[in-house]
């Protein structure tokens, strides 16, 4: 099977399940900014020297690949006959817990910080945003169409973690996060 089939050249593209709908679909940009956010997480695990933050991403990698499964198929009967289940309830309480135990070793906030820091540290703030982008989309796509929730609730709390994971490693490694110098 060749990579390319030509069959979106005219700005088209396939759904799971067989429906065209344009590439400016709401459902293309919601499962495009999520790809977009696994290929950023994958640059993440690249930069990564801790074996934990790579374990956790990846485990987030196929999180967000059901995630993306679940927003390309408007009827999820055909997405391997579920209706829902692909992020479930304790793919969330996994970032929870893991915000919650390296929240642990962090200082609280008293400032607002800077995106920075070692270069990994600044990788997950840039994922952060796309995060948050992919949110919006999801959101936006939600108001026209039925999304589960948990799919929205996911990113949110994604976001989040990528926020305290970025910050815990600038403190593993003994980097200074920048701080907001207001005017």
């Amino acid at each position: 099977m060749k990579i390319y089939t030509k069959t979106g050249d005219q700005g088209e593209t396939g759904l799971f399940g067989g429906e065209r709908v344009r590439k400016s679909h709401a459902r293309i940009m919601a499962y495009g900014d999520v790809d977009e956010l696994n290929s950023l997480l994958g640059v993440c695990v690249s930069l990564s020297d801790i074996s934990e933050i790579e374990t956790s991403l990846r485990k987030i990698q196929n999180d967000l690949f059901d995630a993306g499964a679940v927003l390309a198929t408007p009827d999820l009967q055909k997405l391997f006959g579920k209706a829902s289940g692909f992020i479930r309830e304790q793919d969330i309480t996994f970032l929870e817990t893991e915000i919650d135990r390296m929240e642990k070793d962090l200082v609280p906030l008293k400032n607002f910080i800077l995106p920075g820091g070692v270069l990994l540290a600044s990788h997950l703030q840039l994922a952060r945003t796309v995060c948050r982008r992919a949110e919006r989309q999801v959101v936006f796509l939600a108001e026209h169409e039925k999304i589960p929730e948990e799919v929205i609730t996911y990113l949110n709390r994604l976001s989040d973690y990528l926020f305290v994971l970025a910050r815990w490693v600038n403190f593993q490694k003994k980097t200074s996060e920048p701080q907001w110098q207001k005017k």
